[in-house]
């Protein structure tokens, strides 16, 4: 009896030698694995973030038949999860922070391991500024609206839209179209509707000229201000934020017309010959074939070589007036993510137009569109339908005369 007590005691003292010794072991590799991640943990350490970040190793190391679940070097993977939770260096580099946070569970050989995981956002860098040089502009850019008549197309829903560009200070310009050819909303039976396309003035007196224009916009609704500067260099970004524009709050129209400011325009016309014209990829004016790129610095118009290399420009209608059917609006806006925005707006209009492959239409008549002034007579201008002025011609008395009844030649 006293031997069977003493054999089972012995095994009683082995085994706890045993034991003691695994226990000894197992608090040796975790001390060993403390130390270690320790050296690896961020200086805001707490005993959270040390067990998410140290248990997933600490499964791997432990049992041997671990070899993928926690696999750094995989997108998605734990490890990364959870570094990521730690607001450590993410894949790419970039730091990121923790925001909402979510449990999820990793089946390990039948233990599950609870971790901490967010859905974490890099935060930005914002890229430094570099200008475009003389000869670009800043577009494709953000430009927000400043003044806007964004129910207007679809109240009105007219058939044409006339978009003229003219500087904020020019109220004199706009009181003369007002008063003269965009006067009329319906002509031969078709809705047509006028708006001035302004961008921010630039000299002195800016606040007054402010609350200038926001009276005018009261007293007419018809002005369009985005935050661009209002200059010549800039006519392409204004041009391409009438684009946007005509896409956001007008996309139902059927056409469109820029028309510059000192223009006289016979609108009856231009409706007669848009009936009849196509109802898409459609752009006319004044077209301009095989024109030669300026190369003289003395130019207004002059382009360097390393802008353009080629010695010609593709097909485009002048910028004094052009007709466009409205699904280029927004085919034009896409273009121009793939075309350096050169300072010459027509022409930067023509270069986005080769790009969709679509050659501006010849009008049926050349003489409809003139860039030199045509003296004033009832008949010259009943056949026309764009032609610039001389600078002291009267445009309200030649609008009025040539609505008079009777005969015009």
């Amino acid at each position: 009896m006293d031997g069977g007590k003493m054999a089972e005691g012995r095994r009683c003292c082995i085994w706890s030698r045993r034991h003691c010794f695994f226990c000894i072991l197992v608090l040796a590799a975790l001390l060993f694995f403390y130390s270690t991640n320790m050296k690896e943990m961020p200086t805001d350490w707490n005993p959270r973030q040390w067990i998410q970040y140290t248990a997933p190793k600490w499964w791997k190391q432990l049992n041997g038949h671990i070899r993928n679940e926690f696999n750094t070097s995989r997108p998605g993977s734990t490890s990364q999860l959870t570094t990521a939770a730690a607001g450590f260096t993410s894949a790419n580099n970039s730091v990121v922070f923790p925001q909402t946070e979510n449990i999820t569970s990793t089946q390990v050989t039948n233990v599950t391991i609870t971790t901490l995981t967010t859905n974490a956002r890099a935060v930005p860098t914002p890229a430094p500024y570099v200008s475009p040089g003389p000869y670009l502009v800043e577009y494709p850019s953000e430009y927000h609206f400043l003044i806007n008549e964004p129910q207007k197309c679809e109240q009105q829903k007219p058939f044409l839209v006339l978009v003229v560009p003219v500087a904020p200070q020019n109220r004199a310009h706009r009181d003369i179209i007002r008063n003269s050819w965009g006067g009329e909303s319906l002509i031969l039976g078709r809705v047509v509707s006028l708006f001035f396309l302004l961008g921010l003035h630039s000299g002195e007196g800016g606040e007054q000229l402010k609350e200038q224009l926001l009276q005018e916009s009261k007293e007419h609704q018809d002005l369009i201000q985005s935050d661009f500067v209002d200059c010549y260099k800039n006519l392409t970004i204004k041009t391409m934020v009438m684009l946007e524009w005509l896409d956001s709050y007008c996309s139902s129209v059927s056409y469109a017309m820029k028309i510059d400011s000192d223009m006289f325009l016979n609108v009856p016309n231009l409706i007669n010959m848009l009936i009849s014209a196509p109802k898409t990829n459609y752009m006319t004016g004044l077209v301009a074939s095989e024109g030669a790129v300026l190369r003289d610095p003395k130019s207004k118009w002059f382009l360097p070589v390393e802008v353009y290399p080629h010695p010609v420009y593709p097909r485009y209608a002048l910028g004094l007036g052009y007709i466009f059917s409205l699904d280029l609006a927004k085919k034009l806006v896409e273009a121009s993510r793939h075309v350096k925005a050169v300072y010459i707006e027509d022409v930067y209009l023509g270069l986005c137009m080769q790009h969709l492959g679509i050659p501006p239409t010849n009008p049926p008549n050349w003489s409809y569109f003139n860039v030199f002034p045509v003296s004033y007579s009832r008949c010259a201008y009943s056949r026309l339908i764009a032609t610039t002025t001389q600078e002291n011609i009267d445009r309200v008395w030649i609008w009025k005369d040539l609505k008079k009844p009777g005969r015009t030649c």
